[in-house]
């Protein structure tokens, strides 16, 4: 009796694991040097797979229920046993268990910037984080590349392990799916669901995982590209430059905010982009807005216009020319001597008017 129950004692009958720790993914259990007996019983609960493995090769896969282990249910361990005509004694193999239930809000981020080719501004460096939830869908490819030999595989070493990898997957289906920069710095809301089944095609193949979230909460950028993003969003909400060019002309003439050869100088600019926007059709035959001190321009006579812009002085200029105070050069513009024109609150003097007042 004593006998027997010491061969008992060197057998294993019963193989289950109960997982109370809720952050572990793999799990072997221990043999403590034992065999396993001929149709011993193994029980697999649910959110759990069994995989044996033989001398360092991968054999059956079972998953949740109870399971007598014999020739039938073991097939490939039998086969790796050399098992034939039924032959079954005891063996010893690794039992490795796998948690398939759903691993929710792990973190990841790019602890250096990911550098991306960008259509708009080249070569850009950006920085992102976020969360992902995850499930193991192939134990023995999860094994094999991420957890290896560990007695119990855990979710922080998990983390320490595939934070460099997912960054890595990240960045290399960022970069093949062509996403602009602005879409990734202003839409990362949109851009974890676009990502996550080109993520998932590499997670699954590489290392038998599947992401069921994957979540961008914040993406950064350099500052001179944030710059160069509002001001292609100021660009948009301006809409048609030539009009805001125009607008602005005007309102500098009626404050008298430009100076004699500021006021040349924009007329110029704002007639040479209008006409450049009407030869490519910007403009069209559409009539010009209404607003405080535009003067419509035609795109026949914008070209002599910008070569005929006269010469215009201020008062002040035109009372050092003459050297005379500037109130008694106010005093002949309002007597109507010297001939000028009042833009507002300011006086403006062609040069032609000039030469006339001195020649009379």
């Amino acid at each position: 009796m004593a006998i027997m129950d010491f061969l008992n004692r060197q057998f294993i009958d019963v193989i289950e694991w109960v997982d109370d720790s809720r952050d572990t993914l793999s799990f072997r259990f221990p043999d403590d040097d034992k065999q396993i007996k001929n149709e011993a019983q193994l029980i697999v609960r649910e959110s759990q797979v069994a995989q044996f493995v033989y001398v360092g090769q991968f054999a059956d896969t079972l998953g949740p229920g109870k399971h007598t282990l014999k020739t039938e249910n073991i097939p490939i361990l039998g086969d790796l046993l050399g098992w034939k005509y039924k032959f079954q004694t005891p063996f010893k193999a690794d039992v490795y268990y796998v948690t398939t239930r759903v691993f929710p809000g792990n973190k990841w981020g790019t602890a250096n910037p990911v550098m991306m080719r960008d259509a708009d501004f080249g070569v850009v460096r950006m920085r992102a984080f976020g969360t992902y939830d995850f499930k193991i869908v192939d134990p023995v490819l999860f094994l094999k590349e991420v957890a290896g030999t560990d007695h119990q595989f855990r979710l922080d070493e998990f983390t320490d392990v595939m934070r460099s990898r997912i960054v890595s997957v990240f960045s290399e289906t960022l970069a093949a799916a062509k996403v602009p920069a602005l879409d990734v710095a202003t839409r990362y809301g949109e851009l974890g669901a676009a990502l996550l089944e080109p993520l998932n095609a590499a997670m699954r193949s590489k290392y038998g995982l599947e992401m069921t979230s994957f979540v961008v909460e914040n993406v950064s950028v350099p500052p001179e590209l944030e710059q160069a993003i509002d001001k292609r969003g100021a660009m948009t909400a301006i809409g048609n430059l030539n009009d805001y060019v125009k607008y602005n002309m005007g309102n500098a003439l009626a404050e008298g905010k430009a100076g004699t050869a500021g006021i040349g100088a924009e007329l110029a600019a704002g007639l040479a982009m209008g006409q450049s926007m009407m030869q490519g059709g910007g403009m069209g035959a559409a009539a010009a807005p209404s607003m405080p001190g535009f003067v419509p321009v035609t795109a026949a006579a914008a070209p002599a216009m910008a070569a005929a812009v006269p010469e215009l002085l201020t008062p002040e200029q035109v009372a050092q020319a003459l050297s005379v105070s500037v109130e008694d050069v106010l005093v002949e513009l309002e007597a109507g001597n010297l001939k000028g024109r009042k833009i507002g609150s300011q006086w403006r003097i062609g040069r032609p008017a000039l030469d006339t007042f001195m020649q009379g």
